[in-house]
């Protein structure tokens, strides 16, 4: 899964909890828009 999501953002910690919000599926909330930019699943504030 953490694999094959796109090259938007590097921080391999995000990635995983990117990854772990698709897989469950759950809410991410975030201040990062780098994570923004993966899934609608990530919500910006």
């Amino acid at each position: 899964m953490v694999r094959d999501l796109p090259d938007v953002h590097r921080d391999p910690f995000d990635r995983l909890l990117v990854a772990q919000a698709m897989t469950e599926p759950l809410r991410l909330v975030t201040a990062d828009g780098h994570l923004a930019k993966y899934t609608d699943l990530v919500i910006e504030v």
